[in-house]
């Protein structure tokens, strides 16, 4: 996992483990509290643990560069050539971050981009980078190009503000316009708990979110923005977008290249980091922003971040931004705090916990929302990690801080809240203050990063954005889920778990939630907002019910012993939610044996999920007699019989086709895709019932042929197909089947199919509405296209 310092370190790490002298490995085991345990790791380090951790860091490099800011302007040239200028804008974005400040070759970068950002019609954007070309001395010689681009810019711009205000002077006379009442509506956004939910407390289940009142499916639960988040590297893929020109020729970029690493708003005009390569930002109020939270130490220490991984990293931006004396205010109540005093649970509560007051006070006080208290009393489970990974994580935070330290101390600003310049000056005059503090100081912020650290394994949150796969000019465009970053979102750690969660979750970079609340609510100013969490009750909550969110492992989509095991390995808890309950007696009547378990896990079906007889087209059920265990026909004048390893074989033949028919298709060859999977359908053996996953996925690549061919009818009618088998799996009110019928409605629009499309919108809504809330992008393109079928 990326998540994790890099392969190299963990395998340095554990040999490390392996060579430890067997009474000091007992006492490092038998140690209980952070403190102890960071300052024993202290004690460990050797000079040949930070010769390696040079040696593996020159990989990691985020020196700027001035051959690589060359390379990538070529490169850039080449995507301009072939007028795939999103491509091209990110190669001279990455440029503009390798160059050194003030060179010609940062200048050139930001002229380039600016052509580019021209062409996308991002003409203000264009006109800032012509600024800072001719800021950084672009050569003289060409400055004639730039200013020809500017009087092109500033006329499509007065052009658009002229459109625009001739589309709003007619309505100013009219109170009742619904662009005033829209503008009336927006104020303060708000951020928290909903009123009708409160933060409760038990030995078993820790601190958690409940009911007070009744709360309708669709109503949301609580609003939250990460306490801190990080980028994960190398997670996106953009390929080349030109047309035809440009198949096979994949453009790789990364998450961190098109998001910025403080807010995670993407960008095609990131802004850089003047002391690194890798850091850039959406502004350059983004930018000042992380400088003073957590980058000013980061930026030193960027190579040996990248490579101790997300998690490390997290875990220090989580401390710097706290500050010492907010990590000194949280340590108070709980300094006579042990790990063993912490109530275990049983149902997720253990991604959550109250701080344990000595004194009997309520544990719910200890919950302050976005603050950092917040953040450091959620649980560590210190002694429920393995030792190895106690060691793995206490070794790299206490190599992190020995570099740190002899890096010199913290600016004065990061204890006082003295602005200081972006650029760190080592000559500073207050470069030898508060020497002996921080020496002294260093063993606690180091037990805080630890602290967070062992959190994060099973309190982080992974943001997740949709992502367009497809081509630029594509009829149709694929979408996926990815993982951008990893985050601490102090009030979404309050919900437990369960497989079968009353409550959905959305994400949006760069825009906020309006406020559907406010009465318990603290309230921010949307410039104060990137990344935001929205949960809403996907079903109805009545009044004293817990508020239970997914974790990863659901019902839907994974076995029960599975999902548990996942569970226990990361939460150290024993799932024993509803979902769980019934499908582990559903299951325990229904044992194949381990043989047959064994031969299944690979599939992720089960044997009665929909499987045909390949004679009669009956259904198949199990049969443990006669033939051995496997499947028989439930036709009694039929019987046939199917082996689990027939069944395998054949589930495991039909995605293997599945992924080539996609790869066609990623490489516009969606009639070679379309005999693929006809070819798949028709073969002879084992059938799909329409509600099996993997017959629906064959009827969703077959919908994405056809679509793509500009056969809206036959697409639409393959993904109807889909949508029932989507509806079976996940239910009749999912958000997948809300993904899929929008798609549905897309394509009856794009066909002209005026009744189907109208019939299908007003369930797309209903579902829209339930997940995403009423101002989701999709309600907003679906209104648009009923606006236009009705018009």
């Amino acid at each position: 996992m990326m998540d994790l310092p890099c392969v190299q370190w963990q395998d340095h790490v554990a040999q490390k483990w392996i060579g430890l002298d067997p009474e000091l490995k007992e006492t490092f085991t038998s140690l209980l509290e952070l403190d102890d345990l960071f300052k024993c790791a202290q004690t460990l380090i050797t000079q040949d643990d930070l010769d390696f951790v040079q040696s593996i860091s020159s990989g990691y490099s985020v020196q700027k560069d001035a051959e690589q800011a060359a390379t990538c302007r070529e490169v850039g040239n080449s995507s301009f050539k072939t007028r795939d200028y999103t491509a091209a804008s990110l190669h001279y974005s990455q440029g503009i971050c390798f160059a050194l400040q003030g060179s010609e070759q940062l200048s050139l970068c930001y002229a380039n981009r600016s052509a580019t950002l021209y062409h996308l019609q991002h003409y203000q954007e264009s006109l800032d980078d012509i600024d800072k070309a001719l800021k950084n001395g672009y050569p003289s010689h060409l400055s004639h190009k730039l200013k020809d681009r500017r009087t092109q810019c500033l006329k499509h711009l007065s052009v658009g503000q002229k459109a625009k205000e001739d589309h709003h002077n007619p309505a100013s006379n009219n109170p009742k316009a619904p662009d005033r009442v829209k503008e009336a509506s927006v104020g303060l956004l708000t951020f928290g708990i909903c009123p009708q939910a409160a933060v409760g407390f038990s030995l078993e289940k820790g601190r958690h979110l409940v009911a007070k009142e009744r709360i309708a499916a669709g109503e949301v639960v609580l609003h939250d923005r990460p306490y801190s988040c990080v980028l994960i590297p190398g997670m996106e893929e953009v390929k080349g977008k030109g047309g035809r020109q440009d198949a096979g020729r994949g453009v790789l970029f990364g998450v961190e290249h098109r998001h910025c690493h403080r807010c995670l708003t993407e960008t095609l005009r990131p802004v850089p980091c003047e002391g690194c390569s890798y850091s850039r930002y959406c502004s350059t109020s983004c930018q000042q922003d992380a400088w003073e939270e957590h980058h000013r130490w980061e930026c030193p220490l960027g190579a040996h971040l990248r490579m101790m991984g997300v998690m490390s990293q997290l875990a220090l931006r989580v401390t710097l931004k706290a500050g010492l004396k907010n990590i000194q205010m949280a340590r108070d109540p709980i300094r006579n705090e042990h790990t063993e005093s912490e109530p275990s649970g049983l149902n997720g509560e253990s991604s959550d916990s109250c701080p344990g007051h000595s004194n009997g006070s309520d544990p719910c006080a200890s919950y302050y929302g976005d603050s950092y208290p917040s953040v450091f009393h959620l649980r560590h489970h210190l002694n429920r990690h393995s030792p190895d990974v106690r060691f793995l994580c206490a070794v790299t935070i206490a190599t992190l801080f020995l570099k740190l330290s002899k890096a010199g101390p913290p600016p004065a600003s990061w204890d006082l809240g003295i602005s200081r310049p972006l650029v760190a000056d080592s000559q500073s005059p207050d470069k030898e203050e508060g020497v002996a503090d921080w020496s002294s100081n260093l063993w606690l912020l180091g037990s805080a990063v630890l602290r967070h650290m062992l959190q994060l394994r099973c309190n982080a949150q992974a943001v997740v954005m949709v992502q367009d796969t497809g081509a630029a000019n594509s009829l149709v465009q694929p979408s996926r889920e990815i993982r951008i970053a990893t985050a601490i979102f102090p009030t979404l750690s309050l919900l437990n778990h369960s497989c079968c969660p009353n409550t959905s979750l959305v994400f949006s970079a760069g825009t906020s939630p309006s406020a559907d609340f406010s009465e318990s609510m603290t309230e921010y100013r949307s410039t104060d907002c990137g990344v935001t969490m929205t949960v809403r009750a996907s079903k109805v909550i009545t009044a004293g019910k817990e508020i239970l969110h997914c974790y990863g492992p659901h019902s839907n989509r994974m076995a029960t012993q599975e999902r548990r095991r996942l569970l226990q390995e990361q939460y150290y808890f024993l799932c024993r939610c509803e979902a769980c309950t019934l499908q582990q007696q559903e299951e325990e009547e229904e044992e194949e044996g381990s043989e047959g378990r064994q031969q299944w896990s690979g599939v992720g079906v089960s044997p009665q999920s929909g499987l045909l007889c390949g004679k009669c087209k009956g259904s198949l059920k199990k049969s443990s007699n006669g033939g051995g265990k496997g499947l028989i026909c439930s036709q009694s004048s039929c019987a046939h019989r199917v082996s689990l390893s027939e069944v395998n074989s054949r589930l495991q033949e039909i995605k293997a086709d599945l992924e080539k028919a996609v790869d066609l298709m990623e490489r516009e060859r969606p009639d070679e895709a379309l005999t693929l999977l006809r070819r798949t359908q028709s073969q002879p053996g084992l059938s799909l019932a329409e509600t099996h996953p993997v017959q629906g996925e064959l009827e969703d690549a077959t919908a994405r042929a056809y679509a793509t061919m500009g056969d809206w009818n036959n697409a639409a009618s393959h993904l109807e197909r889909s949508a029932v088998a989507i509806g079976s799996q996940y239910g009749e009110d999912s958000i997948e089947l809300s993904q899929q019928l929008f798609k549905l409605a897309q394509l009856h629009f794009n066909g002209g199919a005026r009744g189907p499309a109208l019939s299908v919108i007003p369930k797309v809504r209903q579902l829209l509405c339930l997940h995403g809330g009423p101002l989701c992008h999709e309600l907003q393109e679906l209104h648009a296209m009923e606006k236009c079928l009705q018009g």
